[in-house]
């Protein structure tokens, strides 16, 4: 094994009571998700193809990017049969592994589904609200060797209990390749038709619509920096769940848990790639010191030791706090998208996070066990956005109309209320439409 192998070179080192502190943990948190021009006009001009051309450019594209040579839509449509068969000719561990984790995931967001309602006034007028599920949604899944058969559940498993008419997945199939896991889970989630597609070629179909791939009205799913940038730029022509940024983790421990279960912790994050961040805050510093020492000693037992040495150099922290309080202002000033509360009490601590993405409460509760079987939805807001973003379900799949039918009497007394607003707005055909319901 080489020095690069098995020496840690650090992980960042803070204390809040130090005078560069502000400074140095914005620099770690400053994350800039949107890409270079270079990658701009490239996605530009491949929507532009799909857009005009439809299913000749995504062959082209599929060919191109992808290092297949394919004819025609035929071949890079999955069918229904393929995807049951790649569940029945799955190992049974895996087998019955993912049909838990779709199980439970399932229950879970049956609990998000919102109801229609309506209240009747006093004059006969009703109002209310009509809840409605999206005609056909999109679900990108990168694929072959990243390919994340638990992105394929969490994405559209909610589609599903939603409602949703029909859900559409791409996934890539780089080198002919398609993983088994990933189409045994778009069997098991209840997806509708897959296409072997990838990169804002797929991105391109799903906005706009081919002679094969239908228009779906949103576009969920996680994908490089090309599936980002299309999907910023379909956004208006379509829905999108969220521009993501790397994966991130902020461990608060009280100095009770045990190192190696926090140094692991860390660990599950940083090794996603080397932009992803884990964080890990404490008030004790021996206990800090001491989930360093397990870093540099568990280290060298992953597979993707380098991924997670340069994720913790850059990007990665040990923050010493004064106390608890400070440790949720810190809570609260990152947003992070994974919080894990390693703390006596954490239901104690709820009232004061304001932002987090999903929270993991208790020492027991590893946030890998989120990403995968928990239940809850595992796409979550990412770089801060959990200040005003939430994790993805239900809710993001429907629609919510307003209900007014007014009564001849409710008519009459809104519409003496809104002939004055109007005038003063100088919308004289809005006031006259409004005084003709008025009762004389």
């Amino acid at each position: 094994m080489s020095e690069s192998q098995d020496t840690f070179f650090g992980i960042n080192r803070l204390a809040t009571d130090d005078d560069d502190f502000d400074t140095r943990l914005d620099a770690l948190l400053a994350w800039e998700g949107v890409s270079n021009t270079d990658v701009q006009q490239r996605v530009e001009a491949i929507l532009r193809d799909v857009q005009e051309r439809g299913d000749a450019a995504l062959i082209e594209a599929t060919n191109r990017f992808d290092r297949v040579s394919v004819s025609n839509m035929a071949e890079l449509t999955i069918p229904a049969q393929r995807l049951a068969e790649a569940f029945t000719g799955l190992p049974e561990a895996q087998r019955e592994a993912l049909s838990r984790a779709a199980e439970r995931i399932r229950t879970y967001h049956e609990h998000q589904k919102p109801e229609s309602w309506h209240y009747t006034e006093a004059d006969g007028t009703v109002l209310g609200q009509q809840v409605v599920p999206l005609d056909r949604a999109g679900i990108y899944v990168p694929g072959g060797k990243a390919a994340y058969p638990s992105s394929v559940l969490m994405n559209a498993i909610p589609a599903h209990v939603a409602g949703v008419g029909e859900i559409i997945m791409v996934v890539p199939m780089p080198d002919g390749v398609l993983n088994e896991l990933v189409l045994a889970a778009a069997h098991l989630a209840g997806v509708d038709r897959v296409f072997a597609l990838g990169g804002a070629q797929a991105v391109a179909a799903l906005a706009y619509g081919t002679q094969t791939v239908p228009r779906v009205d949103k576009i969920v799913g996680p994908g490089n920096i090309y599936v980002a940038t299309a999907k910023r730029a379909v956004f208006g022509q379509v829905g999108i769940d969220m521009i993501a940024g790397p994966s991130e983790i902020l461990v608060v421990s009280d100095g009770e848990t045990a190192v190696d279960w926090l140094a692991m912790d860390l660990f599950s994050q940083a090794e996603h790639d080397e932009d992803a961040q884990a964080i890990l805050v404490s008030w004790d510093g021996a206990h800090l010191d001491g989930v360093e020492e397990a870093i540099g000693r568990l280290l060298p037992t992953l597979e993707r030791a380098e991924i997670v040495r340069q994720s913790l150099s850059r990007r990665g922290a040990l923050i010493r706090c004064r106390d608890r309080e400070e440790a949720l202002a810190l809570v609260n000033r990152v947003a992070p998208e994974h919080l894990e509360l390693s703390v006596a009490d954490p239901e104690t601590w709820l009232p004061g996070v304001r932002h987090a993405g999903a929270i993991f409460m208790g020492r027991y509760t590893a946030e890998a066990l989120g990403d995968y079987c928990a239940g809850p939805n595992h796409v979550l807001p990412t770089s801060g956005t959990a200040r005003f973003s939430s994790p993805l379900g239900v809710p993001d799949f429907q629609k919510r109309s307003s209900l007014i039918h007014c009564s001849a009497a409710g008519a009459s007394t809104l519409g003496e209320t809104a002939s004055v607003l109007a005038r003063g707005e100088a919308l004289t055909a809005h006031a006259r439409s409004a005084e003709y319901r008025i009762r004389k």
